[in-house]
């Protein structure tokens, strides 16, 4: 069932523009009554409430400050704002831009859109301040942690300065919730799903369907051998007491075992324990990531990372632990086999295949393919460019050589104007990006966050039904990902209603502090 449209009436608003939805309605209203972050899946529109309370707040005639954590994102609201807003001044600010022509600009405009950072160096440096602004928005909220650029521009905000914080997924961590909000003065959290009643009728339906696949023998004997590796240097990590007793040597236990090493560095520890520990653990995090591309992602991507840290352990100047670890027999055994292999992991053949279906039952669909590493993201464009009617795009980062943010505006540009109609992207295409009415989102392997996996499914689903395939290799990481994934997403959920009731409890009762649960 769906709602019949309506628009929304407002002297700010273009007429006849924006569909008017009541749960939108809702929470732009409880927005204006205290400074709120919503959480609500992504497609559903956040865009439309934050239009909507900036439209009210121009009304009373003060400016607005939207932020977002990258330009594309900031070129994205200006564009959604300058088609919607009438008689509205509106600035795009960036770090590239001087100093003064931000003032002038911030001076100047009724909306300013910008990247947080510069707008932190501004009021840091004085240049001007939050008097004039009578809301700010945080676009992916989530991001206001640590000394993220947001929690900066919010010490310069005062009590009478509206805050609105947006995202689909702040996370299942609840303390790290509690301290977005503490750091963006949020007093109250409010959220939507798809089963609430109000948003039910203007959800699409996404399908979610598990690939498994099985490992190839090859693959499966250079992880074995990985993994003995593994055992060598984790159990002298136990002889050294650094281990925690019971725990697997997993990637968060020597994440872990560092951070306690660093730590024993700082206070002044200077021992023959501490040396070796870090030599060791630092060898443990190198072979881990190793035996996640033999099982993940596959031989080309996992040829590329040894043959890196080979080159990088004969250097003259290469770390002990790097030079120590290829010279190992196991080390060289498993480089000679991967050297040597034409096999590829099974997940390349069931993404071509997958793909190849779904673009021939319709030529019009659009698929986006996620993957975590860069080397996978190159060999999977390679591949599915052999598609026929395949018109393959790459959307990466910056870092390294990658896209310029530009280039990425160019990508998701030809996606929408159906001049590419597979785009294969890493952590980039996650966040926010409007990319198009997307038919299927395929993961290249899950991921174990439950924001990142919230994210990736929001490509779809959009404007009509979509498809989500999750690819997994059997009896690989893969499935403890995947496993970790729901079990996240399934506690943030139930988190966040709890912790919402304990906000309006306090509001109830005047408190309105989050100290106060």
């Amino acid at each position: 069932m769906r709602f019949s449209m309506g628009y929304i009436s407002h002297p700010k608003i273009i007429p006849d523009t924006v569909e008017e939805r009541k749960y939108q309605m809702t929470l732009a209203r409880d927005c204006l009554n205290a400074n709120t972050l919503v959480v609500l899946p992504t497609g559903l529109g956040k865009t439309i409430i934050a239009l909507y309370v900036t439209a009210m707040v121009l009304q009373e005639g003060k400016k607005v400050l939207l932020m977002a954590p990258t330009k594309p994102l900031v070129d994205q609201h200006a564009s959604v704002f300058s088609n919607l807003l009438a008689e509205t001044k509106i600035g795009v600010m960036n770090g590239l831009m001087k100093a003064d022509t931000r003032k002038k600009m911030a001076d100047e405009n009724d909306l300013i859109i910008s990247t947080p950072q510069c707008i932190a160096n501004d009021l840091e440096n004085g240049r001007y301040d939050m008097g004039d602004f009578g809301l700010v928005i945080y676009d992916e909220a989530h991001r206001g942690t640590g000394n993220y650029a947001y929690v900066t521009v919010a010490e310069h905000c005062t009590k009478d300065n509206r805050s609105v914080g947006l995202t689909a997924s702040p996370g299942g961590d609840i303390k790290k919730v509690e301290e977005v909000c503490r750091n963006l003065g949020f007093v109250r959290i409010d959220i939507r799903t798809e089963e609430d009643p109000d948003v039910a009728p203007y959800i699409h339906d996404t399908y979610v369907k598990k690939i498994e696949v099985n490992m190839p023998r090859e693959l499966l004997d250079i992880s074995d051998l990985l993994k003995r590796l593994l055992d060598h240097y984790f159990l002298e990590l136990t002889d050294l007491r650094l281990t925690k007793e019971n725990w697997p040597p997993s990637t968060t236990h020597m994440l872990m075992i560092g951070e306690s090493l660093q730590k024993r560095l700082r206070r002044g520890e200077r021992s023959a324990t501490l040396y070796r520990g870090l030599t060791v653990q630092s060898i443990c995090i190198k072979i881990l990531h190793a035996i996640n591309l033999a099982e993940t992602q596959g031989m080309s991507s996992l040829r590329s990372y040894m043959a890196k840290l080979i080159e990088e352990g004969q250097a003259q100047k290469g770390n002990k632990g790097g030079k120590e670890l290829v010279a190992r027999k196991e080390y060289l055994d498993a480089w000679d086999m991967v050297s040597g292999s034409k096999t590829e992991h099974p997940k390349v053949s069931k993404l071509m295949s997958l793909v190849s279906q779904i673009l021939s039952s319709d030529p019009s669909s659009k698929v986006m393919v996620f993957t975590q590493y860069r080397d996978t993201c190159d060999i999977l464009v390679e591949k599915l460019s052999s598609i026929g009617g395949a018109k393959v795009g790459k959307l990466i980062g910056q870092s390294n050589g990658g896209l310029r943010q530009k280039e990425q505006m160019g990508v998701l540009e030809e996606f929408r104007s159906g001049a590419r109609n597979v785009i294969v992207a890493t952590s980039v295409g996650e966040e926010g990006l409007d990319v198009a009415s997307t038919n299927a989102v395929i993961f290249y392997e899950p991921v174990p966050s439950e924001i990142r996996t919230i994210q990736r499914r929001g490509r779809t689903g959009r404007k009509n039904d979509g498809e989500v395939f999750v690819l997994v290799a059997k009896g690989t990481m893969d499935e403890v990902f995947e496993s970790s994934s729901k079990r996240k997403e399934d506690q943030m959920r139930s988190r966040l209603e709890k912790l919402n009731k304990e906000l309006s409890l306090s509001a109830e009762e005047g408190q309105m502090k989050l100290g106060d649960f």
